[in-house]
């Protein structure tokens, strides 16, 4: 293999591990490569899209556009295997757009979706992306995240609406809320005429890397339907989990 390329892939394997922007320094330590060899392919890597440099520190991190890549992989990965059944299960008992997400950074990547049949629904694409802490999907894995992440994402929270989340401790009380209630809501705190309803997908091991959920408009996902249709949407997760060989109980 070019030793050129063989280096850079090392450095994008060490990025993936953390959730952190890393600094060239880091990242040296980490691969033993001299820090002149780790910033040129950092800096080709921003070049072409692929790496995101924060300003004020001049650490890097991954970019969507890498994520964008493994779209096509992704579908045939076992959680996407897992969820087919489920998520067709849930589209027909709901009539409401099913999504399923993975988080990545601040945000989550739509992994599958299937589309309401009426004519009014929320609108999404495979591949695309919204902010953990303003979706209900998103904030499903958020709440089973570490407190190091938590707290790095909420110390810069978008608004978007008047009914976004906009303070970390807000965030954290939200968050605790919903590793009680086992499912996360959104009410218009993106978008403010969509609301929605999510909740965990566990890995074989327990992680929670992935969410299910449905999304509609405000006028027929009220308040009192997501109450109604929360079980479901518990159970299609827990479904999910299973499939991926999870068998302990909730957490």
């Amino acid at each position: 293999m070019d030793t050129t390329l063989q280096k850079g892939l090392m450095i994008l394997e060490a990025l993936a591990k953390t959730a952190e922007p890393r600094s060239v320094e880091d990242l040296a330590l980490q691969t033993e490569l001299n820090e002149s060899n780790v910033q040129s392919a950092l800096e080709a890597f921003e070049f072409a899209g692929y790496l995101a440099r924060e300003p004020a520190t001049g650490r890097y991190e991954l970019s969507l556009k890498l994520w964008g890549l493994g779209v096509g992989l992704l579908s045939r990965l076992d959680l996407k295997r897992a969820a087919q059944r489920h998520l067709s299960e849930l589209a027909l008992r709901t009539r409401e757009t099913v999504h399923l997400s993975v988080l990545t950074g601040a945000d989550v990547i739509y992994v599958d979706k299937i589309d309401s049949p009426e004519l009014l629904h929320a609108s999404s694409q495979i591949g695309g992306k919204a902010p953990a802490h303003a979706v209900a999907i998103g904030k499903a894995i958020l709440a089973f995240q570490p407190a190091h992440i938590i707290e790095g994402i909420g110390r810069n929270l978008a608004v978007f609406t008047p009914k976004t989340v906009n303070s970390l401790e807000a965030l954290q009380h939200e968050l605790s809320t919903i590793r009680l209630q086992g499912y996360a809501v959104n009410l218009g705190e993106w978008r403010g005429a969509v609301y929605g309803l999510a909740a965990p997908i566990r890995r074989a091991d327990g992680v929670v890397e992935a969410a299910v959920g449905i999304s509609g408009p405000s006028t027929r996902l009220t308040p009192e339907m997501i109450a109604l249709v929360a079980e479901q949407v518990v159970e299609a997760a827990d479904g999910i989990s299973r499939g991926l060989g999870y068998r302990g109980g909730q957490g």
